[in-house]
């Protein structure tokens, strides 16, 4: 047996709760009456007390009923060994989408399913279903889970399980938000069957402020299939409606939402964003940053402060973005001031005969290939990469350090000598997104419904197998319904058994 959630197995500990209140409850000394005292010689006093468990059995059911508990919170599964001979191939379907699925791909899941194929949950532990009785089973069976599962890294771990003489149907949504990090690269007998999901279409609020005059600017993205777009509203100051918007308060805070829609308000940013610049010999770096930045307060009416420096001591803490235009490294005093760091990379520097190319959120409308000339090699694979150039090289990434500091590398300069970044009327709006836009570490966007094409989404194909297929294929059963079924009697057992020592402690 295994459990795919194995922290919830520190829950154990709960069983010392039981036992510490079996201890405690102390059984009381018996009075025994007497008609005179006056024979009774008189005789020191002595008192013990020893700590006993009392009610064995409903003790026992109490610490059964919380391991069990705990287990099941663990996702117990059981897994077995099929032989790759009697398995004709897997169907895989994500849990959270199983009806839609169903509804959409009818006649190829019946005809597979005829033909002898397993019905699995593309989720994590691969869990094996009946299509019988799921189709038997009325009741909503797609749940939407918290965060969007990466697609691309089940596809790995299915590689890691299968070997490439089992085939495998996969049906799942072609949402962009369901594909991160690289392609994987697996030996599967794989054919993909994507999607557009129901919900193909969303607007919300990405952004809200205060500008100078007091207006509202307020950032709404709408998402389809075919891209996501973002616009730009002004709510003047004293409006007493708008079409669009509703403006209200929570919490003592300004906040901002959609009309009709089901996004919670939006608190509107009434802060000033704080920017600092520091160059020790890259002035004209900075020239072109600051120029860049100045544009972006003058569109935005953002409150924004904008300083150079040339002393990294005298940078104030409390910075929302410091720009290390230095090829000195940022130090540990220095990342504590800010929120996020824009610093040059480290490394060779070589030549480049290729484009800046942005995507998703933090690619700006209508732009064009961006020339790059120079790039500094070196950069940290493990990062997330926000730019890239023309091959798929990192020129913009971002880790995280200790303290929550995003550390984004730029490995090229701002500078007319080593690419076109600076001259390019898309450089306000690439720092734009950058300064005022959502953490580049968070796992996708709830409201992102772009579609990537299948030939996108494929992986990698390796020949060979990358088990060895003389080995059994592992499946694994969800036993969480015996252990919901083993609660409810260890449960009703216990209370019967306790209302019974009662009537028993009341009778005598």
């Amino acid at each position: 047996m295994l459990f795919l959630n194995s922290t919830w197995l520190f829950a154990i500990a709960a069983l010392s709760i039981p036992v510490a209140i079996h201890l405690w409850n102390i059984k009381q000394g018996k009075t025994l009456k007497v008609g005179s005292i006056a024979l009774i010689n008189e005789a020191a006093q002595k008192s013990s007390r020893s700590l006993k468990l009392h009610d064995l059995l409903l003790l026992l059911l109490r610490c059964l009923l919380l391991l069990l508990l705990a287990l099941l919170l663990a996702v117990p599964v059981w897994q077995h060994s099929l032989s790759s001979a009697k398995t004709k191939g897997w169907l895989l379907i994500p849990k959270e989408n199983i009806s839609e699925s169903l509804h959409k791909f009818s006649p190829l899941i019946d005809s597979l399913t005829k033909a002898g194929y397993e019905l699995h949950y593309f989720n994590k532990g691969f869990t094996k279903d009946d299509l019988k009785k799921l189709r038997a089973d009325t009741s909503p069976k797609d749940k939407p889970q918290a965060d969007d599962p990466n697609y691309w890294n089940m596809v790995s771990m299915l590689g890691q399980q299968l070997p490439a003489t089992i085939p495998v149907y996969l049906i799942t949504p072609n949402g962009a938000s369901h594909f991160s990090g690289n392609k994987p690269s697996v030996a599967l007998n794989l054919r993909w069957k994507t999607y557009i999901a129901n919900d193909s279409v969303s607007t919300w609020i990405e952004k809200a402020w205060f500008t100078n005059n007091n207006d509202i600017k307020v950032i709404q993205g709408s998402s389809k299939p075919s891209g996501t777009v973002f616009a730009t509203y002004t709510i003047a100051s004293g409006a007493a409606a708008n079409s669009l918007f509703e403006v209200g308060t929570a919490n003592g805070n300004p906040t901002v939402k959609l009309k009709n829609s089901g996004q919670s308000p939006v608190i509107i940013d009434t802060a000033t964003l704080r920017l600092a610049v520091y160059t020790d010999k890259y002035n004209a770096d900075a020239g072109y940053l600051k120029a860049a930045l100045q544009a972006i307060a003058n569109f935005s009416k953002l409150r924004i402060t904008v300083k150079q420096y040339t002393n990294a001591a005298q940078i104030p803490a409390g910075q929302n973005w410091l720009f290390w235009l230095s090829d000195k490294p940022v130090d540990a005093t220095t990342q504590k001031k800010a929120i996020n760091i824009f610093q040059y990379g480290t490394g060779k520097v070589g030549n480049a005969n290729s484009w800046i190319k942005t995507n998703g959120y933090f690619a700006a409308g209508g732009q064009q290939n961006i020339a790059l000339f120079k790039l500094i090699a070196g950069a940290d694979t493990a990062a997330s990469s926000v730019w890239q150039d023309g091959f798929g090289n990192p020129v913009l990434s971002i880790t995280q350090a200790a303290g929550q500091t995003n550390n984004y590398h730029f490995y090229s300069h701002l500078n007319p000598a080593w690419n076109n970044l600076v001259w390019s009327d898309v450089f306000p709006q690439l720092l734009f997104k950058l300064i005022i836009g959502r953490n580049v570490l968070e796992q996708g966007n709830k409201y992102d419904r772009r579609a990537m094409d299948e030939q996108q989404l494929m992986p990698y194909h390796t020949e060979g197998t990358t088990i060895k297929t003389t080995e059994p294929v592992k499946q694994q059963t969800d036993l969480s319904r015996y252990f919901w079924l083993a609660m409810m009697v260890v449960f009703v057992t216990e209370r019967w058994l306790a209302n019974r020592n009662k009537q028993v402690l009341k009778n005598g």
